[in-house]
């Protein structure tokens, strides 16, 4: 199939691109990589009478250390990431996320605001970036607003983005030596989207843990203090500590009934913490 008719502007600068934004009268979709809008347009998923490219918004591929975090422009590639083009505070746990996104080819386009965007639970920055505790800065003309990524996915290709605005930055805080990183996906083969996902930032000196699980069919379950999943208290011996029994409690809690399901997610969990502890 082709897509149906739609009007099409390419602003040069983020301000034009948000007053295009603003002054539109008509349903809306913002293109960049264009790698899961590309194929909702064609099979008429989305119908948009006007589309807005922003692959010529300079400003949206810019990149800046700021402190103790990492500034990346919405319009930033994936492949961007993977080979190192932009600074690498996470101990290279981005460059390996993005190195394990689909294809090259879907590296090469895709962006990391898009994805984001888009908002699929099974999508890989969704439930890293929540897990690494990122944040987004959201624009339109109106000013910014700034939240954290697990307050802007609220369901299943649902977020908080209102009508105007776009993703403009994702702010990543730099990755302690102390830290511990685990992140494990589940796919029947590669390039596939994943069926469950497991994330980990786990400090043991600090006695602090972040916790994802993604993949499932609503928004990512994060957790920012997970102390029950290691038996209350997290310590050196964590990969021992770790209860499956607790992670399969939560997915029932989360609306995950079916035990098969549940125990693939679970299984990933597992792996990231082993990882983590490699």
């Amino acid at each position: 199939m082709k897509p149906a008719p739609f009007g099409y502007e390419r602003p040069r600068d983020l301000q034009a691109a948000l007053a295009v934004l603003a002054e539109a009268d008509a349903s809306v979709k913002i293109i960049a990589g264009g790698q899961s809008l590309g194929p909702m347009l064609n099979l008429r998923l989305v119908e948009p009478e006007l589309i807005v490219d922003i692959t010529g918004v300079a400003e949206l591929k810019q990149v800046e250390r700021r402190d103790d975090e990492l500034v990346v422009g919405a319009c930033v590639t994936h492949a961007d990431i993977e080979d190192g083009r932009i600074p690498d505070v996470t101990r290279g746990a981005m460059r390996r996320v993005a190195g394990n996104i689909a294809y090259r080819a879907v590296r090469n386009r895709g962006t990391i605001g898009g994805s984001l965007s888009h908002a699929d639970p099974a999508a890989d920055w969704i439930s890293a970036l929540s897990a690494l505790g990122a944040k987004l800065t959201l624009r339109s003309l109106a000013g910014s607003r700034t939240v954290a990524i697990e307050d802007f996915i609220v369901g299943a290709l649902e977020s908080t983005l209102r009508a105007g605005e776009i993703v403009e930055t994702v702010h990543v805080p730099a990755m302690p030596p102390s830290v511990h990183w685990g992140y494990v996906k589940s796919c029947r083969k590669t390039g596939e989207f994943a069926h469950a996902i497991g994330a980990v930032m786990i400090d043991p000196s600090a006695a602090t843990v972040r916790v994802v699980i993604g993949a499932i069919d609503s928004a990512p379950i994060v957790m920012t203090d997970a102390d029950e999943l290691f038996g209350g208290r997290i310590t050196g011996d964590y990969k021992e500590r770790f209860d499956p029994r607790v992670a399969d409690a939560i997915l029932t809690k989360a609306g995950v009934s079916d035990a098969a399901h549940r125990h693939i997610h679970v299984n990933a969990l597992k792996r990231a913490v082993r990882e983590a502890a490699a």
